[in-house]
């Protein structure tokens, strides 16, 4: 019996790693070769026997959705389970992923492992603090010895499969910082919101309360605390 195929696919434009390149850009040009290596996106639903826009000159066609900063209209407002969420919060300029402050649920790992600035690190976020099921990476940003606390730039898995890196075990979203430019309502210090940070993998509103706010030229920079997924 042949296999049905389906129309041209778009990538999620995550830019996750997961797949086990750096961009959904790279991972097109990968699957204009190979279309069967579609199955690698864990983000697309009916991917066997997806066809793939042949010519590598429409690889942005393609993948659509990569550039980091869509206009309000082009935002669904929608998570991938169809839940609304109030905004999203991108990376700082030359960073290379959101920044998060964490708390290992062992503190004493900060010291034990010696975790300095640069460190590539994993870890997965446990319980009420967020309770993702993903593990995360990243690259350490700030090391505070004495409370344990760390604040790194949660990345796609592409280093640590790559380079040495360093196992936090389980630990605690204790903040996010970043910017936003695109938003749902207005925000106010004090107030809870639903928002999805931008390359989350499994594209999952996220709660917090903003409890800082820089006004930019061109978007609120902004930190939220009393995290969790739902």
């Amino acid at each position: 019996m042949n296999e049905q195929k389906s129309g041209p696919v778009t990538l999620p434009g995550l830019d996750c790693g997961l797949c086990g390149k750096k961009s959904c850009g790279e991972f097109a040009q990968v699957i204009i070769e190979n279309p069967k290596e579609i199955e690698r996106c864990i983000h697309l639903d009916g991917k066997k026997g997806a066809t793939v826009v042949p010519a590598a000159a429409q690889v942005q066609n393609v993948c659509k959705g990569c550039d980091n900063v869509k206009t309000d209209a082009e935002v669904t407002w929608k998570d991938s389970l169809g839940r609304d969420f109030d905004f999203i919060l991108d990376t700082f300029p030359n960073e290379p992923g959101p920044r998060e402050t964490i708390l290992p649920h062992n503190p004493a790992r900060t010291k034990e492992l010696d975790l300095k600035p640069g460190d590539i690190i994993i870890g997965r976020p446990l319980g009420m603090s967020c309770g993702c099921p993903i593990t995360h990476c990243g690259v350490v940003m700030q090391v505070d010895p004495v409370n344990g606390v760390v604040v790194w730039c949660v990345t796609g898995p592409l280093n640590p499969r790559a380079r040495e890196h360093k196992d936090i075990g389980y630990y605690s979203a204790e903040a996010y910082e970043g910017v936003v430019k695109n938003t749902n309502k207005e925000i106010k210090i004090g107030m809870r919101y639903w928002f999805m940070p931008h390359r989350c993998m499994l594209q999952w509103r996220h709660s917090g309360l903003v409890n800082f706010i820089n006004r930019r030229k061109d978007s609120l920079q902004i930190r939220i605390e009393g995290l969790y997924i739902g």
